[in-house]
């Protein structure tokens, strides 16, 4: 473990991400398991929210699926540990509203949670098995309007 991921480790131990993501594994009864560089796995999540395949709080990284799952997808787990750091940059419990924040942001702007959320983005769409989407022009007809441009509307 380097020493980044140690000082990681230990600020989301203190600013209380860890615990609450163990507290949650626990009482969902997920499996915890060490994993590498200072995560631990909780594998197989049940409950139906949220609805991903993996998330993570703190250095708990979540999993529906089993250990050979998370060891035969190491581009998703480099995805994953990335979240882990961004709790430990947002100081841990706030990086949960922000990140709700960031997946309304995207959701608005192209229907999706995470092709616009910036959290996802930083940590990397494709890693993360995001498909990127156009974002929806919401204000194009307000702008023609104001300049006196009419678009004409296709159907």
């Amino acid at each position: 473990m380097t020493g980044w991921q140690r000082l990681r480790m230990a600020v989301n131990l203190l600013n209380l991400s860890t615990p609450l993501g163990i507290l949650l594994a626990r009482l969902t009864r997920t499996q915890l398991q060490p994993g590498p560089d200072g995560l631990v796995f909780a594998t197989g999540y049940r409950p139906l929210l949220p609805t991903a395949g993996a998330f993570t709080v703190g250095n708990v990284v979540f999993y529906r699926a089993n250990r050979c799952f998370i060891d035969a997808q190491p581009r998703l787990l480099g995805h994953e540990a990335r979240h882990c750091t961004q709790y430990a940059c947002c100081l841990g419990l706030p990086f949960l509203p922000l990140y709700g924040l960031g997946a309304l942001w995207s959701l608005w702007r192209t229907g999706e949670p995470g092709s616009r959320n910036p959290f996802e983005r930083q940590a990397g769409l494709d890693a993360g098995g995001y498909q990127r989407h156009p974002t929806i022009a919401r204000f194009r007809p307000t702008i023609d309007r104001f300049r006196g441009t009419e678009t004409e509307v296709v159907r």
